[in-house]
Order: structure tokens, then sequence, then C-alpha cells
């Protein structure tokens, strides 16, 4: 088992092709809605569609999170962390630790 991540490099995300697709339409949706709770804003980007067929689902995930947690240099080590042939300081994989 394993666990994938890639990363685009600082300041490209404007070429990600999935916020291209998705943000002008949800830009649409909202425009001139005031923001004024998570709940509309996530209603307002749930409920955006085109007439293409493109739906977005939204979620609030009202969970709370510990914060000013801090992942020890031993515990970076002890990651079994493999670099990928393609920019490996953006991309890699998590691997299970072996026994």
């Amino acid at each position: 088992m394993c666990i994938r991540d890639s990363h685009y490099p600082p300041g490209t995300s404007k070429w990600n092709k999935i916020e291209h697709r998705m943000f002008c339409h949800i830009t649409e949706n909202w425009r001139g809605k005031p923001p004024v709770s998570h709940e509309i804003i996530v209603n307002l980007i749930g409920n955006t569609t085109t007439k293409t067929g493109l739906s977005i689902q939204a979620d609030l995930d009202r969970r709370t999170y510990p914060t000013g947690i801090e992942v020890s240099e031993q515990d970076m080590r002890e990651l079994n962390l493999e670099k990928s042939e393609f920019h490996g300081e953006w991309n890699y994989r998590i691997l299970a630790r072996s026994k």
C-alpha cells in the first residue's frame, strides 16, 4: 500500500486544468451573493452545474482538528518516502513501513 502525492510547483496552479474547469463556473454561480457563512459558501459551490453536465459535490466538514502539531525530524526520517523520477522535490510516494 502507498500514498502518492503530487504537487504543482509554486506559482503554477494557473495551469491546473481542474481548477480552470470548475472555478470559473463556481465564480459565475457565486456572483452577487455575499458569502456570509460557511453553509452559504458550500451550498453555492455544491449547486454549481453547467449545461454540459459538470456538477460539483461539496460538503462542510464541521470536525475540529488539532493545531500546532509538529512532526519531529526523527518521525520524518522514519517515513518510507520514495521520490518520483519527475520532480521528486514535489512528487513522491509514501510506502508502508517495512517490518
